[in-house]
């Protein structure tokens, strides 16, 4: 067993494929559209599917913006130099909401950003 993806809905799909490609790396996999149903799946990652987890962004037609609630964490993504990943976000005209540094009660040099939606994402900086 392995994790294969985790969903995400989203209010504008092509600025969230802009965040998620652009801004933090990742490929768009795959996006199939569902009529029927007004809705579009659009799949992206940094590896093929058959190999590591990805994200798959929802966007309902008719949705234009989501309550994030307080259930959901994060995603965190693994970097080589967490304040570099800052500064290339901030680049890009992204939000930084926790700038790079250690954890509390912890050793690990981590920073926070979010995607156009709210959803908070964690830098973990691993050599």
């Amino acid at each position: 067993m392995r994790i294969l993806h985790t969903m995400i809905r989203v209010g504008d799909l092509d600025r969230s494929i802009r965040f998620y490609t652009d801004v933090l790396g990742m490929r768009e996999l795959r996006r199939k559209d569902y009529p029927d149903g007004r809705f579009t799946l659009a799949f992206v990652g940094y590896g093929d599917e058959s190999e590591q987890a990805v994200l798959e962004l929802t966007h309902n037609w008719d949705t234009k913006a989501y309550d994030l609630g307080n259930g959901f964490g994060h995603v965190a993504i693994a970097v080589p130099d967490a304040a570099k990943a800052c500064e290339a976000v901030k680049a890009q005209g992204g939000k930084v909401t926790r700038e790079a540094g250690p954890m509390k009660f912890g050793g690990s040099v981590i920073a926070f950003v979010e995607d156009p939606d709210g959803y908070k994402i964690e830098f973990i900086q691993r050599a």
